[in-house]
Parts: C-alpha cells; sequence; structure tokens
C-alpha cells in the first residue's frame, strides 16, 4: 500500500533526525502514543479489498510499531549514554592512585568553589559575609521560627555545648544578626562550615560547608530565587544543569522547596554518591517566613524575599567528581594536593 510506505519513510526520516532525547520522545508521541499515526493506522487501516488484505495490513502495522519502539529504545539509550560521557569528559576528576607531590601548596576544592560561587554573587550585588561557628539557641532556632520543644528541632541532630552554646548546624543561623546589620533591602550570601551527629556515609559527614543566601526587597518572589539559582549553576559547571524543585518543609520559609541537582557523578542513573536516587539535594530553600522577618526587624508589611541554603561540599562533590564526601575531610594530602 502507498500510504503504508509513505507512513514506513515518514517515520524512518524523522528518526534520523532526532538529534536529542526531546525529540526522540517527540517522535514517540506522533507515532506510537495514544493518538499517533501508527497507533491510529492499527485502528482503522484503509485500503484493504478483503479480510486477508486487511489481516496482512495489520501484521505490517505491528511489525512496524514494534520495529518503531525498539529503534527509540535503543537510540535514547545510546543519547543518554552520550550526554554521561561529554559530562564526564567536562567533569575534572581526581585519582588518589597519582603519586603525591608536594612541590607547591594547593587549595582544598571546597575552598575553590566557595571562592567562585562568592565572585558570582558579588557579581549579582550581593555582599558576602561571615559569621561564627558557635552560636546560640535563639540564632540557630527561635530567630528561625523554631521555638523550644518545637517537633522541627528534631530534623537536626546539635552538638550543645557544656556552656549551653550550640555549633552551627545551618548557616541559616547567621540570618537574624545579618538583618539587623543590614536592614532592608538586603542581598547577602554568607559561607561556612555547619556542625550535625549524622550517620558518616559517602553522602553525609558530621561537618559540612554550606552558603546561606538572602534576598530581601519589594515584590521578591520565587521567580526572583529560581532565577539566580539557575544563573548560579551554569556559571559554576560551565553548562545547563537539570535541576528539579519539589516541596520542601523548613520552619523559615514558607513556601519551602528541595532544589535537587541531577547526579554529575552517575548522570542520573543512581550510585552512592546521590543514595542511588540519581538526584542530590543541593539547595534547600523558599521564601522567607514573616515571622523570621520580623525576628530581624524587617517590615513585613513592604518587603518579602527568598533564603537559600546551598551545600557547597556536595557542590564541590558534582564540580570535581568526589564520590566520597569523606575524602574532603579526611586531610589526605593525595587528594586536595590534585586540586590547584
Amino acid at each position: 500500500m502507498d500510504w503504508l510506505e509513505e507512513l514506513k519513510a515518514a517515520f524512518a526520516q524523522e528518526f534520523a533526525q532526532a538529534a536529542d532525547g526531546a525529540a526522540l520522545e517527540q517522535l514517540r508521541v506522533k507515532y506510537l502514543g495514544k493518538n499517533g499515526r501508527i497507533t491510529k493506522a492499527l485502528a482503522e487501516p484503509g485500503g484493504a479489498a478483503s479480510a486477508e488484505a486487511l489481516l496482512e495490513i495489520r501484521k505490517e502495522l505491528n511489525t512496524l510499531k514494534k520495529a518503531a519502539g525498539a529503534e527509540i529504545s535503543v537510540k535514547a539509550e545510546q543519547l543518554r549514554q552520550s550526554a554521561i560521557d561529554a559530562a564526564e569528559l567536562q567533569t575534572p576528576r581526581y585519582d588518589t592512585s597519582l603519586p603525591l607531590r608536594l612541590e607547591k601548596g594547593s587549595y582544598a576544592p571546597i575552598t575553590l568553589i566557595q571562592r567562585e560561587v562568592e565572585a558570582i554573587f558579588e557579581s549579582m550585588g550581593f555582599t558576602v559575609e561571615d559569621y561564627a561557628e558557635v552560636t546560640d539557641e535563639y540564632n540557630c532556632f527561635e530567630a528561625l521560627n523554631i521555638p523550644p520543644y518545637h517537633p522541627a528541632r528534631d530534623m537536626q541532630d546539635t552538638f550543645y555545648l557544656e556552656n549551653g552554646q550550640v555549633l552551627k548546624t545551618h548557616t541559616s543561623a547567621a540570618q537574624n544578626t545579618i538583618m539587623r546589620k543590614y536592614g532592608a533591602p538586603l542581598r547577602a550570601v554568607f559561607p561556612g562550615r555547619c556542625f550535625r551527629n549524622e550517620a558518616i556515609d559517602a553522602n553525609h559527614d558530621n561537618t559540612f560547608f554550606q552558603m546561606e543566601g538572602m534576598m530581601i526587597d519589594r515584590d521578591i518572589s520565587i521567580s526572583n530565587l529560581i532565577y539566580f539559582m539557575k544563573i548560579m549553576l551554569s556559571e559554576v559547571f560551565g553548562r545547563p544543569v537539570k535541576v528539579r524543585l519539589r516541596p520542601g518543609f523548613f520552619p523559615f520559609v514558607e513556601p519551602g522547596f528541595e532544589l535537587d541537582i541531577n547526579c554529575l557523578i552517575c548522570g542520573g542513573e543512581g550510585c552512592p554518591s546521590c543514595g542511588h536516587s540519581g538526584w542530590l539535594e543541593l539547595c534547600p530553600c523558599g521564601m522567607i517566613h514573616p515571622n523570621v522577618l520580623r525576628h530581624g526587624g524587617i517590615d513585613t508589611e513592604q518587603y518579602t524575599g527568598f533564603a537559600f541554603g546551598l551545600g557547597l561540599t556536595r557542590l564541590a562533590m558534582m564540580k570535581y567528581g568526589i564520590k566520597d564526601i569523606r575524602d574532603l575531610n579526611s586531610g589526605s594530602l593525595k587528594v586536595l594536593a590534585q586540586f590547584v
């Protein structure tokens, strides 16, 4: 049948032109979807002069459908693997089998990534602030809308000192101090080391680095947050990075989100570095809760703002292809001396 040959030729031509996963998915829907050309032809084949001819047409259409599905699946896997290979080529790797060279010193990878991210935010008008590693419960919890005995305190396994102070569990502990220092409008980032009594594995450690960021002004929305995060990540990795935004609960933001990055170690397949999920939680974020703004002396009738807690340790892992978070605090010169 002429129409059947034309259908085969059209699919073959468009299949050859599909150069990425999105184009391949559009092709699949166009031909094999619920209202696809091959699916419709199977439901209502035309041009059959007899029952035998109709049976033959359906047989050819079924063969075409199976072949098209198989070809699309194979090509999709090839494109996916090519994307992983390209990402691996662009991602610097460290090798612990290399001989130790001590001719010159080097910066730790977290220092390198921190300075790079600081420069990116400074170029967008943010100031870089510092904050103590030891703080009190008010700044670490109460000023962040986590009053005493609130169940949200159970989310963080806190190290308490004998004098009642705490090792800061998150860089958010600096929010109140920064707000009272500058007032509104405000753009600031403040990196620092955080401490939690974590069960240590390839993806968790009891000491890690974050960078908190806040932007407070009139008419700030989630769109502003997403914009700044995408700009920062594209600058750090030098290419577009796949991210997802999903709802998350944090008492100091409302609404709250988890911004995840597609794991660059395994290409989203799942590995110990990402907890076998294909995604790495990188940036809890959201709109600053009005109670937090009030603690900071900000007029909530005039100003809104967003805040984020960027995981510098995990960002360094993705940037440099470091599979085990424990390498970063190991003190191993064979690992750390490879970064310049």
